[in-house]
C-alpha cells in the first residue's frame, strides 16, 4: 500500500492519496482545488488516479474534486446521506453507510457519521493484502486530533437556523460508532491545528482510535446534554467565506483547467485600475505596509493566514490588485483559487514606480505599550481588540472594546465618533489589517499598538479578564 498526507497550511487542511501498487490504482479524498501535486505523486509512483471521494460538502476550502476527475476521468464517489437538503447536485456514485469498495486490494467501507454535517461521512481502510484488520480511518471533520468537529457551521456560516443543536446531538450518537472500533485504527483528520472547522485541533497529523479515546475530550463524556453545552460553547467565529464554499462545494465548483497566472500590471494598466477604484490588497509585511503604502489599500499579509484573511475581506463578485513579489505571486494565486477567488485583476510587483510618478504613500501610526499606558490614563484613545471573542475573554486590555477583525468595517459606524482609535491584537498582523480597512474607508484616526496585547501583557501592565460581550 501507498500512503501520502498531503497538508496545506494555510488552510490547515489536510487530503490522502492512497495506492494499491499491485494493481497500479490510488485514491484521493478530499482533494484541494490546486491539483497538481496529486497528479505529480501518481506520476512518481507509477499510479493511476481511479478513485475521488469527500468526507463531506466543504466549508473551509474550495474542493478539488471536478477539477481533478476532468484531468484524470477518476470515478467520482460521494455521500448520498443526510437528506435532500444535503446532497451534491453534480455527477457522482453514491455513498451510503454500509457500502464499500475496493482500489485495487485496498478495501473501503462507509461509515456515516454526521455531527458537523448532516451528510458526513468517514472512510475506514483495510489493507487486504495483508490482514482483515482495519488499518486506518479517514475521519475527515469528525474527529480530529484531540478534538470533533463543530455543528455550528451550518447555522452561523450558511445560515441554517436550528441546525447547531440538532448537529450536536448527532455528534454525541457518531461518536459511539468511533468508540467501537479497534483502538490500533489510524485517525487522519481533515484539519490540523489552527483551522476554523474545531476549537482545539491538535498540532500533530494523526493519531489512533485508543489514544483518542484516552485524550479527546469529547470521547470522555457520557452525558449527551453536557456534552452538547461543551461543545457548542466557545467556538470560533466563522470566515465569512464559508457560506459561499457550501454552496460552490455543494453544486460543483468551475473547473479551471490549470492554475490562473496572472497580469503583471504596467503602471498606465495600474493607475487605471485605481481610477475604476478596484480593490487593491497589498501582502507585504506590516512594518512595510506601515511605512508607506497606497492609498485605500487593504493589508492582508503573505503568511500562513492569508488564506483565511482573504476569504473574510474579499468578495467573490469584484475583482482585486495584489501588491506582491514576482516569486511569490503564484503560491497566492493557489491560496486564493483554495477559496475560489478566482478574480485576480492582476498584480503589481512593487510601488516604486508609482510613487516615482509624484503619488504621495500613506503611513500607519504607530504606539507603544508606554505610550498606550499614558494616553488611557488621560483618557485621549478608545482601545478596539480585534481578536476572537474567546480570546478577548481570555483576558484583554483593561477598557477595551471587541470588535472581531472580521467584523470591524460592518461595525464602523461605532466609531467615527471616536477620539483617537487604537487597534490591537495578539501580536499585530490582525490589527494591521484593521487600520488598513478602517483607513481604506476614510478614518484616519486609527493607530496601532506595536506587539499587540502580547507585548501589554509581556511588560507586566494590567489585564482584564472579566467576560465581557464583543460590540453588537
Amino acid at each position: 500500500m501507498f500512503f501520502k498526507h498531503i497538508y496545506e497550511t494555510g488552510l490547515a487542511q489536510a487530503s490522502y492519496i492512497i495506492g494499491c501498487q499491485a494493481s497500479g490504482e490510488a485514491i484521493v479524498i478530499d482533494p484541494r482545488r490546486d491539483i497538481d501535486i496529486y497528479l505529480e505523486i501518481a506520476e512518481k509512483e507509477k499510479l493511476k488516479i481511479t478513485h475521488i471521494t469527500e468526507t463531506h460538502i466543504h466549508a473551509d476550502f474550495l474542493s478539488g474534486t471536478r477539477e481533478l476527475a476532468a484531468a484524470t476521468s477518476a470515478q467520482v464517489m460521494l455521500s448520498d446521506e443526510g437528506g435532500p437538503d444535503w446532497q451534491y447536485q453534480f455527477d457522482h456514485i453514491a455513498l451510503k453507510e454500509g457500502h464499500s469498495f475496493k482500489v485495487g486490494n485496498l478495501l473501503f467501507e462507509v461509515i456515516h457519521t454526521p455531527g458537523h454535517t448532516p451528510e458526513h461521512i468517514s472512510f475506514l481502510l483495510t489493507d487486504t493484502a495483508r490482514s482483515s484488520a482495519p488499518v486506518m480511518i479517514f475521519s475527515g471533520d469528525f474527529v480530529f486530533v484531540g478534538d470533533v468537529g463543530r455543528p455550528d457551521l451550518l447555522e452561523k456560516a450558511a445560515g441554517y437556523i436550528g441546525t447547531q443543536e440538532i448537529g450536536a446531538r448527532e455528534m454525541f450518537q457518531s461518536l459511539k460508532k468511533f468508540k467501537s472500533l479497534p483502538d490500533h485504527v489510524q485517525v487522519w483528520p481533515a484539519h490540523g491545528a489552527g483551522s476554523a472547522c474545531g476549537k482545539a485541533l491538535g498540532a500533530v497529523p494523526s493519531s489512533t482510535v485508543g489514544y483518542e479515546k484516552i485524550t479527546n475530550w469529547a470521547l470522555n463524556i457520557d452525558d449527551e446534554e453536557k456534552f452538547i453545552k461543551v461543545l457548542l460553547d466557545g467556538q470560533p467565529e466563522p470566515p465569512k467565506y464559508f457560506a459561499m464554499m457550501k454552496k460552490l462545494n455543494k453544486t460543483g465548483p468551475e473547473i479551471l483547467g490549470g492554475l490562473p497566472h496572472p497580469a503583471r500590471l504596467t503602471l498606465p494598466q495600474f493607475k487605471s485600475a485605481l481610477d475604476q477604484e478596484i480593490r487593491l490588497v497589498d501582502t507585504r509585511d506590516k512594518l512595510s505596509y506601515a511605512g508607506g503604502h497606497i492609498c485605500k489599500s487593504i493589508n492582508i499579509q503573505d503568511n500562513a493566514a492569508f488564506s483565511t484573511w482573504a476569504g473574510w475581506l474579499l468578495d467573490y463578485e469584484n475583482p482585486f490588485i495584489l501588491v506582491a513579489n514576482d516569486n511569490n505571486i503564484e503560491e497566492l494565486t493557489k491560496s486564493l483559487i483554495r477559496i475560489g477567488l478566482d478574480n485576480i485583476h492582476g498584480y503589481i510587483s512593487n510601488m516604486d514606480s508609482y510613487a516615482d510618478d509624484c503619488h504621495e504613500l500613506e503611513t500607519v501610526n504607530q504606539l507603544t505599550v508606554a505610550e498606550l499606558e499614558r494616553k488611557i490614563l488621560s483618557e485621549e484613545v478608545t482601545v478596539i481588540d480585534v481578536r476572537g471573542a474567546t480570546e478577548f475573554a481570555a483576558g484583554h486590555i483593561p477598557g477595551a472594546k471587541n470588535i472581531h477583525l472580521g467584523s470591524l468595517l460592518d461595525k464602523k459606524d461605532l466609531l467615527e465618533d471616536e477620539k483617537e482609535i487604537v487597534l490591537n491584537c495578539a501580536g499585530g498582523d490582525r490589527s494591521s489589517i484593521g487600520v488598513s480597512l478602517l483607513l481604506s474607508v476614510g478614518i484616519k484616526n486609527v493607530i496601532n499598538l506595536t506587539g499587540g496585547f502580547t507585548a501589554w501583557q509581556s511588560e507586566g501592565k494590567p489585564i482584564e479578564k472579566e467576560e465581557l460581550q464583543e460590540v453588537k
